[in-house]
């Protein structure tokens, strides 16, 4: 591991913040310390709306992201906008709270709501907006393994329960 020497330069006339690295080559080392740099706390996506006017959107506040075909839809708490990215663009630009859950669908994990596991082994899964969507069979089990434990109660059984034996014996005989 090579030593890092960190220093602070002040400049009164920049507004902005701009780091430099300089290194001899570029390794894993390296390459770490840009993706540690290059993260931010309110990551945002410059989307467009139906009319094509660009709008950022801050990556908390998407739900999931679509494709159809070469449109990449993506449904927000406050609209659906579109990317002009593709969907492996859009999972990669992403942090880790975005999970792929079929070959056409990423969702927010922070947006789930509950879900659960269907006959076929799939899961159905509901967003905190209402909206649903299930995952593909290829994607179960890293879809199990990163879905928040927030899985919602199994269903009733709509037979009602009878008593038991020792209950109904208590129960007092009708008089005749």
């Amino acid at each position: 591991m090579k030593k890092l020497n960190v220093r602070f330069e002040r400049d009164k006339e920049s507004d902005d913040i701009d780091i430099v690295i300089r290194a001899s080559e570029r390794d894993e080392q390296l390459e770490a310390l840009l993706r540690s740099l290059s993260v931010t706390d309110n990551p945002t996506l410059t989307l467009l709306d139906k009319n094509n006017c660009s709008f950022v959107v801050d990556e908390k506040d998407i739900v999931f992201i679509s494709a159809d075909g070469k449109q990449v839809s993506v449904t927000a708490v406050n609209g659906i906008y579109y990317a002009r990215l593709s969907l492996q663009s859009m999972e990669e630009a992403l942090s880790r709270s975005f999970l792929r859950v079929s070959r056409f669908e990423i969702i927010n994990l922070k947006m789930v709501k509950k879900y659960d596991f269907t006959i076929g082994g799939t899961l159905r899964i509901e967003f905190v907006n209402g909206m649903e969507t299930r995952n593909s069979p290829l994607h179960t089990q890293e879809t199990r393994q990163n879905l928040p434990l927030r899985r919602s109660l199994p269903r009733k059984s709509a037979r009602a329960k009878l008593p038991s034996l020792k209950a109904r014996s208590m129960i007092p005989k009708a008089a005749a």
